[in-house]
């Protein structure tokens, strides 16, 4: 007997979590327990054959807003293929309007609503002895399910789990090369937002610390690059987070990256302290603040000091360890287009590595799901459920929204252009006019919709900055350069740039005394000065872009051998007086 449990990810690179809880809480039938993951990038048709192939006895779908459309379609086909295997279904998508689902889906034979884990383990027991009579069905809390009559029965809800009570996921790592590990260390949120469905389950359970120390030297041992943290708000028990930052600033390998999501006005001092100590790159913190309009923050239900947030964020900022990504939500009530511009203004404010302008996510079973008459709130009737206008923001607006979104998805989030959107801002009222003025500028030069290269982004955006600020145009393409020259040794030379021939003899000697002595490259020994000149890339700025205050012109060597693990950018050494001094940019 073979249960396949099917998942369908966003991306290759992520792995679906609550399919190996299940699995692992199978007990005695866990062999019997089979794992399929897919993407949504896959043609139907491709995972339809798969599913087939592998002969399933019982077949059950993860489902959620991105993946839901796919597996509808699968369950309707699979069920023309194999008619006699029982088709199941898992998941927030299907949890909340489960009835709805199966009348919608007469192939589908239940649903397990809400936590899986002991449901599906009583499930695998009917099935692999063969009790499939409605009696048994009837006795597991958590299923909403289809009896012969085709009449729809709602069991209990399941009990909530002891954390402790799931078995570790991760004995082997063959099934995850080259993915994200998502870890959980707790559930619940004692938040009310009302736009999410972790709010529905405010007792928050934490694993025992000793198992989750214990598995996460697991993944330090194994060096895995990261391990991302589901936990909804991973801070709001102060004992549970020191713990387990003291124990990873304290075990660090210096390779594995570990991904929070946490409410930064609840940081304290001692936690403060403890993120100033870690090793740059060991941790990133994902930051939502959702919006600065106070009364759209009363109205949603969600307490957030933002002066507090933000006098925080600087304080981690400043440590120049800690990747912070910063999240807004538009189409929320009482905000409208110009408290967004604010929102956005105060939150770019903050400086983080990356900004995510999110839309509204209308989700079944949440409050704003609820109140979405009392708000004008019309969105999207398939998923991903996305807001198109509120009583107080119009779909034009939401329109423009969405070109920023993409403008500082590019530009922004990138970090391919930091220090040339840094001087272009200076020319407009507020960094958001920027990127509004930016996204118009696509629009009106209908460069909209195509994949551009990142020299295309980078040709499109200088002819905006000429076209905006045209007195500082030769800045600009020295902005450009640095930009360009700190994330790769790109060897397309932009054909604007100026021609650094009679530099190469000043280059060439640098590169002969760094082979001879090694005083300013590190990590090159044993390479010939040829080898480093290829390795390598020297640049002549007219313009003080490094802001170094010396004389100009400046050399500089750009050494991507020796990067910013928090950046990402190259080492700059600028060239002076025989010797070299390194900034960062």
């Amino acid at each position: 007997m073979k249960i396949l449990l099917i998942a369908i990810n966003a991306k290759y690179i992520h792995s679906n979590l609550a399919v190996y809880c299940l699995r692992a809480c199978a007990g005695e039938y866990r062999e019997q327990v089979e794992i399929a993951e897919y993407t949504i990038n896959h043609q139907k048709e491709e995972i339809l054959a798969d599913i087939y192939r592998r002969k399933p006895d019982v077949a059950a779908f993860s489902c959620y807003i991105w993946n839901r459309e796919y597996v509808a379609g699968l369950i309707r086909d699979f069920h023309l293929l194999c008619p006699q295997v029982p088709v199941w279904a898992g998941g927030p998508e299907v949890s909340y309007d489960a009835v709805r689902f199966l009348q919608e889906y007469p192939q589908a034979a239940g649903v397990m609503a809400g936590e899986g884990e002991r449901s599906f383990r009583a499930l695998a027991e009917i099935y692999a002895r063969g009790l499939e009579a409605e009696t048994e069905l009837a006795g597991i809390p958590g299923l909403i399910w289809r009896r012969a009559s085709g009449e729809i029965s709602e069991n209990l809800p399941a009990k909530q789990m002891d954390l402790d009570e799931i078995p570790f996921v991760y004995e082997s790592l063959e099934d995850f090369a080259h993915k994200i590990i998502y870890y959980e260390s707790s559930r619940g949120c004692p938040f009310s937002c009302s736009y999410c469905l972790s709010s529905i389950d405010k007792r928050v359970r934490f694993r025992s610390l000793e198992l989750v120390l214990q598995e996460l030297q697991f993944f330090l041992d194994a060096k895995v690059p990261q391990v991302k943290f589901v936990d909804r708000t991973f801070n709001c028990s102060h004992s549970h987070a020191k713990a387990i930052w003291r124990y990873l600033a304290e075990h660090d390998n210096g390779i594995t990256n570990f991904h929070f999501e946490i409410a930064a006005d609840l940081l304290d001092e001692e936690e403060l302290e403890i993120l100033a100590g870690m090793r740059v790159g060991l941790i990133q913190l994902e930051i939502g603040v959702q919006s600065v309009n106070p009364k759209t923050l009363q109205e949603i239900e969600r307490v957030t000091e933002i002066s507090r947030l933000a006098q925080r964020t600087a304080y981690v900022r400043g440590g120049n360890n800690i990747h912070q990504h910063l999240d807004l939500i538009a189409g929320l009530p009482y905000e409208d287009y110009e408290s967004f511009i604010h929102s956005f203004n105060e939150v770019y404010a903050m400086a983080p590595q990356q900004l995510q302008l999110g839309f509204l996510k209308v989700l079944k079973g949440s409050k704003m799901h609820q109140m979405a008459g009392k708000y004008g709130l019309v969105y999207r009737q398939e998923p991903p459920y996305e807001v198109l206008y509120t009583r107080w923001i119009s779909y034009e607006e939401i329109l423009k929204l969405k070109g920023v979104e993409e403008m500082v998805e590019v530009y922004y989030n990138s970090r391919q252009f930091t220090n040339t959107l840094e001087v272009l801002e200076q020319s407009f009222p507020h960094p958001y006019g920027m990127f509004e003025a930016l996204a118009r500028y696509y629009e009106e030069n209908d460069l909209q919709g195509r994949n551009h290269s990142r020299m295309g982004r980078m040709e499109i955006l200088r002819a905006f900055a000429h076209e905006t600020d045209s007195e500082r145009s030769a800045l600009y393409d020295e902005l450009l350069l640095l930009d360009l020259y700190l994330r790769e040794n790109s060897k397309s030379r932009p054909a604007w740039a100026k021609d650094l021939s009679v530099y190469r003899e000043g280059f060439r000697e640098f590169y002969q005394s760094e082979a001879e002595n090694h005083r300013y490259l590190k990590g090159y020994q044993g390479y010939t000065s040829r080898q480093m000149m290829n390795m390598t890339h020297g640049e002549v700025f007219f313009e003080d872009v490094l802001k170094t205050g010396g004389a100009l012109p400046c050399r500089v060597v750009f050494d991507y051998h020796n990067r910013s693990p928090l950046t990402g950018n190259a080492a700059a050494w600028a060239l002076a007086g025989g010797g070299a001094q390194v900034f960062e940019c």
